[in-house]
């Protein structure tokens, strides 16, 4: 069943009426109602296209977040072959927010890494909503000296609202961990590449996103700040978030005139949860693309790419 947003109320309607139609001619075989239901079905489509066409700052975040949007387990099940989960932070626990391993990409070995927030109420307690703690940014922290070590590319795909804000993760070190992942990411002499495919949440993002090469989903967001705390802070209203959405820059087109993101990875109409085995398709092979590109630079070369295009960051697309 699918669910629908709230700015997608009209369409829930049309679609409605066009699945009515067919569940009648399903009881009732002698009826012929392919014809209006075709027509209902033109006027979704021409509908689905406008509205996703001219989506909002504060609209690209329902759909960023929305339920039945592809997340990385999906993209390791699809994309991924021979994958061998890595647990643990060899320190305190394993994080479930965060999955990684070894894999083949293409025939090709790499270390994916990435957010998970699960897909039912079950899961997304047990992943904890995407939100790491420490350990998980220790893990991720422990894949990629493995992925140095080894000289294998690391991919990383972001999907958190941010990294977990509660007493335990703090009492553990959550910024310290959050620092030293960014650092780690940073300092290996392997290509690394990310791919925001849903919220790139603050530094819980930066944390796997600070990457030679930054593709975002084309309904996919990236910010420092949620909407909803930057207008709490800002407006202390929490209901300014449109406004607040409309500030922080935060879509993937945005980010590109910014230079924040190199790359846009287009999605189905309608959002990429509508046919996510095609995004997921589309997003595979601009993983591809972006470790081609990095692919005959020696590790000096590589760790140098990623400084420059960290320290040129700012210098492009400013004027508000």
């Amino acid at each position: 069943m699918t669910i629908y947003l709230e700015f997608e109320k009209p369409l829930a309607e049309i679609e409605g009426q066009a699945e009515e139609l067919r569940a009648l001619a399903r009881r009732s075989p002698e009826m012929d109602v392919e014809k209006e239901a075709a027509a209902l079905d033109r006027k979704s489509h021409e509908m689905l296209t406008q509205l996703y066409g001219s989506l909002t700052p504060w609209r690209k975040c329902q759909v960023a977040r929305h339920p039945e949007r592809p997340h990385c387990k999906d993209y390791i099940e699809r994309l991924f072959t021979e994958y061998t989960p890595l647990a643990g932070d060899r320190n305190f626990a394993d994080d479930h927010a965060v999955m990684g391993g070894l894999a083949r990409l293409d025939g090709r070995p790499v270390v994916v890494i990435g957010h998970e927030k699960g897909h039912d109420t079950k899961s997304r307690i047990e992943r904890n909503f995407g939100m790491a703690r420490p350990e998980g940014y220790r893990k991720a922290i422990r894949l990629m000296d493995i992925a140095h070590r080894f000289k294998l590319p690391v991919v990383t795909l972001v999907d958190t609202p941010g990294a977990y804000p509660g007493k335990g993760a703090e009492e553990r070190g959550q910024s310290e961990a959050i620092a030293r992942s960014t650092e780690k990411c940073l300092q290996i002499e392997v290509p690394l590449v990310s791919v925001i495919i849903g919220e790139g949440g603050s530094g819980g993002a930066v944390a796997f996103a600070t990457a030679n090469r930054v593709a975002m989903l084309e309904h996919s967001i990236y910010s420092v700040i949620s909407p909803e705390g930057c207008a709490s802070i800002l407006w202390k209203d929490a209901e300014k978030m449109r406004e607040a959405a409309e500030a922080l820059r935060l879509t993937a087109q945005e980010l590109k005139e910014l230079g924040v993101c190199d790359r846009i990875v287009a999605e189905p109409l309608g959002g990429a949860h509508r046919d996510a085995g095609a995004a997921i398709d589309a997003v595979g092979r601009e993983i591809g693309k972006m470790l081609d590109e990095l692919g005959g630079m020696d590790g000096q070369a590589v760790r140098a790419d990623r400084r420059r295009k960290y320290l040129d960051l700012g210098s492009k697309g400013l004027a508000a």
